[in-house]
């Protein structure tokens, strides 16, 4: 009689006779689903936020093990995206965005927005499905390195790999700078002390709005980076991931910038002298 094959074995086999990018989008699908399900039970609607910073880690690892961690490129691909997840994942949670009521407060300004019905169809579109793709879309570079793997690196790699950690430490800063800020601006009121500052204006907030939302766009032009030195071309199809990745930051920080103005009226002024993203060394003048 044949010999069947122990599931763990026929799973092995699946996982690797499938295309990488197939597989993905597979797990991509299930994660979709799941949030939207989630979210709809729940009335939660930041499960995708949850997943922010693990699901891109999870995709560029697994390009990377269906080389069999071979190949440098995709190794070193692997390693800095998972640099920067673990630090994403860390400042996710200490702000308390893994508790079961952690919620980002622009959905409730979404919903307060569209109404009931309109913010359903956001959800069902937009929230869980889109943003899950998305995610997706931004780690392609990698599966372009896994066609092409066995091509050594070459000088874009290293300085694709010297501009993301730059940004990566940049994000790091800012994030610091913002969470130090709320925390003493919290303790001041707990207190009973009058507030010196309601929004953080110093440090690299000096110099932009918004820094660390300009290292995470900028991040990943640098992952692109990884794929045209992979394919040697310079515009490739990789790059859908990053352009939606920038044009949602620009929808969403302008959402976060309106909800900003709305408490603060000394914002305007902040917005005058500091650009949104990209950073100013030389300011005009300091905010009131």
């Amino acid at each position: 009689m044949p010999r069947h094959e122990p599931r763990a074995a026929q799973s092995v086999t699946i996982y690797t006779s499938t295309d990488p990018l197939q597989f993905a989008i597979g797990v991509c699908a299930v994660l979709a689903i799941a949030c939207w399900v989630l979210s709809v039970l729940s009335g939660n609607y930041s499960w995708v936020d949850r997943l922010w910073s693990i699901a891109p880690m999870l995709y560029t690892c697994h390009f990377a093990a269906r080389a069999g961690f071979a190949d440098a490129r995709l190794n070193l691909m692997a390693g800095l995206v998972g640099l920067w997840g673990v630090r994403l994942t860390y400042n996710f949670a200490r702000k308390g965005g893994y508790r079961w009521t952690g919620e980002d407060y622009r959905w409730p300004e979404l919903q307060r927005i569209l109404g009931p019905v309109g913010f359903q169809v956001l959800n069902a579109t937009f929230g869980a499905p889109y943003q899950n793709l998305l995610l997706l879309l931004i780690t392609l570079p990698a599966y372009v390195a896994w066609q092409a793997q066995g091509a050594p690196l070459n000088g874009i790699d290293a300085v694709a790999a010297a501009v993301f950690l730059g940004l990566l430490a940049g994000e790091a800063v800012a994030d610091e700078q913002q969470w130090r800020f709320q925390c003493a601006k919290q303790a001041a009121k707990v207190r009973g002390n009058a507030v010196q500052a309601e929004f953080v204006t110093t440090g690299l907030f000096r110099y932009s709005r918004h820094p660390n939302f300009f290292c995470e766009q900028a991040m990943w032009w640098a992952v692109y980076g990884f794929a045209v030195a992979a394919s040697g071309a310079w515009l490739n199809w990789s790059i859908v991931g990053t352009v939606l990745l920038t044009l949602l930051f620009q929808g969403s920080t302008r959402l976060t910038e309106a909800i900003s103005l709305r408490k603060y009226p000394a914002y305007r002024d902040y917005q005058r002298t500091t650009p949104m993203f990209v950073p100013r060394l030389l300011r005009r003048h300091d905010p009131l």
